[in-house]
């Protein structure tokens, strides 16, 4: 069949598999130019592995340390008169070039958050590899049906308190207006803490760790965000945020008992603004990317997921190098972000941004890019008015 974009709001529900080949392609050009990341990781369970920081986890993982992966990702496979999911095309093109490169790649598709994949993956890890050195905990879900309960938990995108007024841009049409945003009750807060909260995470690891398959020191690190004041009130402050915080009680109890098990740490890392399917769903935080983008290019800074992610591991776990931590024992991969001349910027264009200058104050042109190249859509070398084969088996 002939692919093309279909964008729907803040996702395209459709998916390229050879421009998403060639867009994890790209992703693996640009760890291998970086060098050997030394003492690197050499085997690594990535839950939440294919798209994103995961994704740009494994890849950095492997190709930039050799190292034997173990990705846990829930994607749709094709069906007829529609094809996959990105991340299941992901998924294939970085298993294929694993196998190319004599690396170890299995994957497991499936509900993380149950109990029936994580024996699936203790079972793989035990059978193997042994034990992993490296735990990377990257979910973005919607909703988690608890395997205790049974409860169905969906997360709000919400302010706490009060409601919330912010300038918000379509992407896809460009335009520029307001949005209000009505504030979350108790039981939305427990039901996004429940969801992207560190419960889920600390599951997880104390299940590897009862099943004796943490390797002497090894790591575990799960990701967040924190921003700019202008989308506190719906990110930090809102009832993403107290996730988030969720999070952070998870990674200092885990950080504790790896310590006290096998020498182990564990800790968040913040890490930069960026074109994710997750981020593409929040409003305002499509604008403020829009404009970052234009600040942070313009100063040469700019980074996507997968710079973000071989700079963590290059600088900050590996290498010879100890994490740098904040005052709240968090990595931040989002200093470049969060320097004062850039985020000085971004407040001076903010409040001139309209749809009719849009184009001109913001980078809205880059975030299109990315955003379609998440789907693998505008790859260079592609011909996509060509037929392609959309059903493609899950390696």
């Amino acid at each position: 069949m002939i692919i093309k974009p279909k964008v729907r709001g803040f996702v395209c529900v459709t998916a390229h598999p050879t421009g998403c080949s060639a867009h994890i392609q790209q992703q693996i050009d640009y760890v291998k130019s970086k060098g050997p990341i030394q003492s690197g990781p050499k085997k690594v369970l990535v839950i939440g592995s294919s798209t994103g920081f995961g994704l740009g986890s494994r890849i950095t993982a492997a190709f930039g340390s050799g190292a034997a992966t173990l990705g846990i990702f829930f994607e749709r496979p094709s069906e007829e008169g529609r094809p996959a999911t990105p991340g299941w095309y992901n998924t294939i093109a970085f298993t294929k070039a694993a196998h190319a490169a004599g690396l170890y790649a299995k994957n497991i598709n499936g509900d993380a958050f149950s109990d029936d994949i994580k024996k699936q993956a203790l079972e793989n890890i035990t059978k193997d590899l042994g034990q992993v050195d490296l735990v990377v905990y990257s979910l973005a879900s919607p909703r988690r049906q608890h395997p205790r309960t049974g409860a169905v938990h969906k997360s709000t995108l919400q302010p706490i308190g009060a409601p919330y007024t912010n300038k918000t841009v379509d992407t896809d049409k460009g335009i520029v207006s307001e949005v209000t945003i009505q504030p979350a009750d108790e039981a939305g807060i427990a039901d996004t803490i429940a969801v992207m909260g560190g419960e889920d995470w600390e599951m997880w690891m104390q299940a590897l760790g009862d099943a004796k398959l943490l390797a002497p020191g090894a790591t575990a690190v799960a990701y967040s965000y924190i921003g700019p004041v202008h989308t506190w009130p719906i990110y930090k402050d809102g009832t993403i945020g107290r996730a988030k915080i969720d999070l952070e009680r998870a990674a200092k109890a885990i950080d504790a008992k790896l310590k006290a098990t096998v020498g182990g740490r564990a800790f968040i890392s913040v890490n930069k603004a960026l074109v994710t399917q997750a981020s593409s769903a929040i409003p305002v935080v499509p604008l403020y990317i829009s404009i970052l983008y234009k600040v942070m290019k313009a100063k040469g800074i700019h980074e996507a997921t997968i710079e973000q992610m071989q700079r963590l591991f290059a600088t900050q776990l590996y290498n010879g190098n100890q994490p740098k931590f904040d005052s709240e024992g968090r990595v931040r991969v989002d200093d470049w972000e969060m320097r004062d001349d850039v985020q000085a910027e971004v407040s001076k264009i903010w409040p001139q941004c309209t749809t009719e200058n849009l184009a001109a104050l913001t980078d809205i042109a880059g975030y299109r890019t990315e955003f379609l190249k998440m789907f693998g859509f505008g790859l260079p070398g592609i011909d996509y008015d060509a037929e392609v084969e959309p059903h493609l088996p899950m390696l």
